[in-house]
């Protein structure tokens, strides 16, 4: 296969054991379901040569890592090459993949992780046979998700034809040359169109995978898992704060106080001029501080953070729609509705009956 990288040391065999995680062995077939019902999530790693061990890693870690409350597993992932057997990573090692097109072919989830960028997908756009047979075995559907320059992949199938996606910052004006028809957004750390989902670059990864299980089990999952990878829940911004820029000047303020003081009244109304304050800023120095630190404006940043807090309320508390608005600094149950929808597509009456916690009733 075009791409590959040198050859790792051969993996042991004499005396050598086999770890299958436990929800990789569960029969994909007959899909095994929750205690309520709902069945266990599959998602299928689609590996090439020159994978990178990092970004393998991660949907592993988070995906696979998360539970419910009584320890049962959301979901079950698999590594699956296009043939199974030895794949060469990009660092000093090979990886023996266990499954091939037949774990694609009954995925829920197809993840791509990146690879060495070399090779037709990489410098012409263009699928190998191999990877073109492995995406032909997925099941129209199928959520595709990929991290970093993955993404590469499903622009070479036309999946992300006419729609928005992003990649590593580095890459993102290769990518838009050789995939003009995607709508290729360079500043966030994902994108999600509903059944295809981009990550920006490397650990972006994490943030998106945390975004899986936070849409399909809620914030209070995603957040336990965040706590015991030791990583942020969510992190505010987007990949332009990783993009090189001059370094801004030590004997000027961060906006860091001022977010956390904006944090602490979310309820009440906050303008501009409030924030810059903080800081003894003026306006317009404060607001390109924050852009420069967060790779948004701070009326964007705050809206989020006020999504972020109606969720939590719906989520784990029996305040009224409007008792949720007024603390989330939304003023009303209409601009809470309004603000929630463009956030994340539904009202607060079907998030809250989604994602509400058992504590919560």
């Amino acid at each position: 296969m075009t791409g590959t990288v040198a050859p790792g040391p051969a993996p042991a065999s004499d005396g050598a054991t086999t770890h299958t995680p436990r929800s990789s062995g569960l029969d994909w077939e007959r899909p095994q379901r929750l205690a309520d019902g709902t069945p266990v999530h599959r998602v299928a790693v689609l590996v090439q040569d020159g994978v990178i061990p990092f970004e393998l890693g991660i949907p592993a870690r988070i995906l696979g890592g998360s539970r419910t409350e009584h320890g049962e597993d959301l979901y079950s992932v698999r590594t699956c090459a296009p043939r199974p057997g030895p794949v060469h990573t990009d660092a000093d090692f090979t990886i023996d993949v266990r499954y091939g097109l037949e774990s694609l072919a009954l995925a829920d989830t197809v993840v791509v992780p990146s690879a060495h960028e070399a090779g037709p997908v990489y410098e012409e756009g263009r699928l190998t046979r191999e990877l073109r047979d492995a995406l032909a075995a997925i099941r129209p559907g199928t959520r595709m998700v990929s991290i970093c320059t993955g993404s590469y992949v499903l622009a070479a199938a036309g999946l992300l034809d006419g729609r928005p996606a992003t990649t590593h910052w580095k890459r993102t004006d290769h990518f838009q040359r050789l995939f003009p028809r995607v709508r290729v957004d360079p500043d966030v750390l994902f994108v999600d169109d509903g059944d295809v989902l981009t990550s920006a670059g490397v650990a972006a990864g994490v943030d998106l995978c945390l975004h899986l299980v936070r849409r399909d089990h809620g914030a209070s999952v995603a957040n336990s898992i965040a706590r015991r990878t030791v990583v942020p829940p969510h992190r505010d911004g987007g990949q332009a704060q990783y993009v090189l820029r001059p370094v801004p000047d030590a004997q000027v303020a961060t906006t860091a106080t001022a977010r956390e003081w904006a944090q602490d009244h979310l309820e009440e109304p906050i303008t501009l001029r409030d924030l810059a304050d903080q800081e003894s800023m003026s306006v317009r120095t404060f607001t390109r501080r924050f852009r420069e630190e967060t790779g948004v404006s701070p009326g964007q940043w705050l809206t989020r953070q006020r999504v972020e807090r109606a969720r939590q309320l719906l989520e784990s508390t029996e305040l009224t729609v409007d008792q949720v608005a007024r603390s989330a600094g939304f003023g009303t149950a209409a601009s809470l509705r309004q603000h929630l929808q463009a956030a994340l597509g539904v009202s607060p009456t079907a998030y809250r009956r989604t994602f509400r916690t058992p504590a919560a009733g």
